[in-house]
């Protein structure tokens, strides 16, 4: 019944900045947690960050200075910006939401990130 539809991503230099949007729509109740995931070439999926409904958040080390996760609770949306980015950024980035009450997770389709001069 949750849809999560992803923007934002596209070919990038390294240094460059991208801004990655994914909302939330096909439902009222509210989101617990939403945030960001990437798998690389080779990789698994991994953890990049996340925000809950009050506002904590959680970054991978890896990005910790680099990335920022902003989320607008009343559109069910979250951003990810992304500054000084790295070829070993690259990577399919997915969106991720958590509803506890419903005991539901959904995931978006993925939007790719390319980091490459």
């Amino acid at each position: 019944q949750v849809q999560l539809v992803e923007s934002g991503g596209g070919l990038v230099q390294p240094g460059g900045s991208l801004r990655l949007s994914c909302s939330a729509s096909g439902g009222i109740f509210s989101i617990n947690t939403m945030g960001w995931y990437r798998q690389a070439p080779g990789k698994q999926r991994e953890p990049v960050a996340s925000m809950a409904s009050g506002g904590r958040t959680n970054y991978a080390g890896s990005v910790k200075g680099r990335f920022t996760i902003s989320r607008d609770n009343a559109k069910n949306t979250v951003y990810l910006q992304m500054n000084s980015l790295k070829p070993e950024d690259t990577a399919v980035y997915y969106c991720n939401a958590a509803v506890y009450s419903r005991a539901l997770e959904v995931w978006g389709q993925g939007t790719l990130v390319t980091v490459s001069s």
